[in-house]
């Protein structure tokens, strides 16, 4: 199983998030339990990014919420691990 790595980034800005869009909680919740089992569902519309963010990747929480994220070398077989980075509108975020 992919383990969830927060950045001190993604952490404040979750809590930011959590402020502005209280109502979310449990989707932002739900998001990150489905990214950490399967990080292409399609529920979460996974794409790479491009430009400054290159090489990254987000997914939708809802209509205007992304978590952009890295994937990164575990220890464990055929799994990389999630390293968050951000999570916010789509202003915010690109």
């Amino acid at each position: 199983m992919r383990t969830l790595i927060w950045s001190k980034t993604f952490t404040k800005a979750f809590r930011r998030a959590i402020k502005k869009h209280s109502t979310l909680d449990k989707d932002i919740e739900e998001t990150l339990r489905v990214l950490e089992k399967y990080p292409f569902a399609s529920q979460l519309e996974t794409h790479k990014l491009k430009g400054e963010l290159s090489g990254s990747w987000a997914c939708s929480v809802g209509y205007d919420l992304r978590i952009v994220f890295d994937f990164v070398k575990s220890g464990k077989q055929n799994e990389d691990d999630i390293f968050l980075l951000e999570i916010g509108t789509h202003d915010e975020v690109y």
